[in-house]
Order: C-alpha cells, then structure tokens, then sequence
C-alpha cells in the first residue's frame, strides 16, 4: 500500500511538504487565502499520525475529539501554481486540555504565512477535558526540543 506523506520532524518541528496546485489558485495563479488553512489543516493532522497520535480512533472508542478552538493567520507574501511549500508546525504551549500549535508556510527560505492554532481536547458532549497524559508529554517533548535547537 502507498502512503501519503507523513513529513518529517527535525529540531522539535514537524516539516510538511505542499506542492501547489491549479485548483489551489485564483485567476492569477496565486494560492486563494483559506488554502492555507487546508494546508496547516493537513500538516497537524499528519504531525499527529507521526507523534503515534489516534485522534480518530480515541473519537471512534468515544473518548474526545480535537477541535480548532482558535486561529491567527498572518499573510507575508503569496504562494502561486506549481510553488512546493513547506508547513512548519512546533508545539508552543500544552495545556490541560488544549495545545497550541505554532504553523508557518515557506517557500524555501522565504516565510510565506506565519500561524498559531489552539487545539482544544474536547469530551463526546462538547465540553473541554483533559487531553490524554501520553499526548501531553509527547507535546512537552516537542516543544522542549524545539525550544532547544
């Protein structure tokens, strides 16, 4: 079976590769802004699979569920058609039952779109609690390295 791409960890962050597409651009060939939501969207999802994070299947046994509950995006310049990214994701706070995750798009070593994105753990009935200890540390560790290099 063939994988889609994980990304890779170096220093505490989590590098995702992105190669823009047409159906990713406006008229102009130029990456439409809510784009780079979806790309920072599938850079958390894939740093989770890589820290040996379940989301899915803690949601499916019934015990939480992660929700976006706050986002900052900060635009520098654009990206346009054919252009390979990079999602740069590091942990830069665990809480109890939120973590938040620090996202920059690049293109080489050029900062495209810097952002800051709290994940909130939430319970079956909608309210936060308490993310699972294992994530927490594995989150500390993270950003402990991070903080480091």
């Amino acid at each position: 079976m063939i994988v889609p791409a994980l990304g890779q960890f170096a220093s505490g962050t989590h590098h995702f590769p992105v190669r823009v597409y047409f159906e990713d651009t406006d008229l102009t060939h130029i990456v439409y802004h809510a784009n780079y939501l979806r790309y920072m969207e599938r850079a958390r999802t894939e740093m989770l699979r890589a820290l040996g994070i379940e989301a899915q299947a803690m949601l499916d046994a019934g015990h939480g569920y992660y929700s976006v509950h706050e986002m900052h995006v900060t635009y520098l310049a654009p990206a346009k058609l054919d252009d390979i990214l990079t999602v740069r994701s590091h942990v830069v706070q665990v809480r109890a039952a939120a973590t938040v995750i620090g996202q920059d798009v690049w293109r080489g070593d050029q900062p495209l779109t810097r952002g800051r994105v709290t994940a909130a753990w939430l319970a079956m009935n909608g309210r936060p609690k308490r993310q699972p200890r294992d994530w927490s540390v594995r989150f500390s560790a993270l950003m402990t390295e991070a903080n480091a290099a």
